[in-house]
């Protein structure tokens, strides 16, 4: 046997679905969900694409994966609009969990202001900023 330094797609696939199956056998029933991918979004008159929000649910909670709105719309609550999109999914979902991260140059603030709570936190990470782990219980 032998250990080679590569990145293949299906083979990620595969070590991914070899975990899920060992968490699957470890979890009791009540606490299984499935994984669901969500999005929202924000577009213009045009059709572009302006704001929007992604993330995951599974196991009865909610993973945030990135929040962005352009430029010239920032400050407007197309955020917090966004974000309580979200919130109000993760509930109708059974969620009782959201959590996310976010680097001091985003918007970790905008995140607290909301009600989500710092539980983590890498300093110096990248060098010079911090990212910060967030979550809130709905």
């Amino acid at each position: 046997m032998n250990i080679k330094q590569q990145w293949i797609e299906a083979d990620s696939q595969y070590i991914r679905k070899k975990i899920v199956e060992y968490n699957m056998e470890k979890l009791p029933d009540e606490v299984k969900t499935a994984n669901e991918k969500i999005s929202f979004v924000v577009k213009n008159d045009e059709g572009e694409l302006v704001a929007g929000i992604t993330g995951h649910s599974f196991w009865h909670h909610l993973h945030i994966d990135f929040l962005w709105v352009d430029k010239a719309l920032r400050g407007q609550g197309y955020g917090s609009k966004l974000l309580r999109e979200m919130e109000d999914y993760a509930k109708e979902k059974g969620c009782y969990l959201i959590y996310l991260d976010s680097f001091s140059f985003q918007a970790p603030e905008f995140y607290k202001k909301h009600g989500y709570k710092v539980f983590g936190k890498l300093e110096n990470h990248p060098k010079g900023f911090d990212q910060y782990f967030l979550e809130k219980r709905l």
